[in-house]
């Protein structure tokens, strides 16, 4: 019987492909500096952003650094653009998402979230209109770990009070989240219904043959309700 589900956040929840978006290429052009460039020496920090070794300011300091291109307004203009991109990320919450997290509620099933994020996108997560309805979140940013580290995902479910074999993760699979999550004993479904959006060299994962897939957020009920023999009933709308 499933009593957890445990989420991905971005291209699970919620997708950066949804409308406008703001990544390295973009933030190189906005400084004139050269994309390929930029790329490698922001890139170089991403350990450091993810794990919270360092703000999303101070990554973006460090890089430019590296490139002789510091300056405290390029960090601000940079930062501030992040912000109001995940700003309008998380203003397209699909209504399905919170259809489907409203549902898990009414049924008792208790919700989780494992999000490789930095801090700027951390924030986001937490002012979000998601993020009520989580039971336990944890953020790499604020974890100091990030997926696939087992350590990670049992702590999930130490939070949650549940088994692996109690437990579906839900993700788009990048990161190779999924594959950890199997590893550890959960059931596992693969996040397909924003891969349309994403575009090169951004897409975050293909489609995996190696597990179950969700074309809809309502899938993700009904593999819930197909696993536990209940009854094929819908998310209503």
């Amino acid at each position: 019987m499933t009593k957890a589900v445990i989420f991905d956040m971005f291209e699970t929840l919620v997708s950066m492909f949804s409308g406008s978006t703001y990544f390295s290429e973009d933030m190189a052009t906005d400084l004139n500096i050269p994309v390929e460039d930029f790329k490698k020496a922001w890139h170089s920090t991403e350990h450091d952003r993810s794990c919270g070794n360092c703000t999303i300011e101070e990554g973006i300091r460090k890089a430019l650094e590296m490139l002789g291109a510091y300056s405290e307004n390029s960090v601000k203009l940079l930062s501030d653009k992040r912000r109001k991109n995940l700003e309008g990320i998380f203003e397209r919450t699909p209504v399905d998402t919170i259809a489907l997290l409203q549902e898990l509620k009414r049924r008792g099933i208790k919700i989780g979230l494992i999000s490789n994020c930095y801090s700027d996108e951390a924030d986001a997560i937490r002012k979000s209109s998601i993020f009520p309805y989580l039971d336990v979140a944890l953020l790499s940013y604020e974890q100091g770990i990030c997926k696939p580290d087992y350590e990670i995902y049992k702590k999930a479910m130490e939070e949650l009070g549940i088994t692996a074999e109690e437990c579906l993760y839900v993700g788009d699979g990048g990161s190779k989240e999924l594959f950890a999550a199997r590893d550890l004993g959960m059931r596992c479904l693969q996040a397909l219904y924003f891969a349309d959006l994403a575009f090169e060299p951004h897409i975050p994962c293909y489609k995996l043959d190696d597990f179950e897939h969700a074309y809809k957020q309502n899938d993700i009920l009904e593999k819930i309700l197909s696993a536990s023999q209940g009854p094929r009933d819908c998310i209503a709308h």
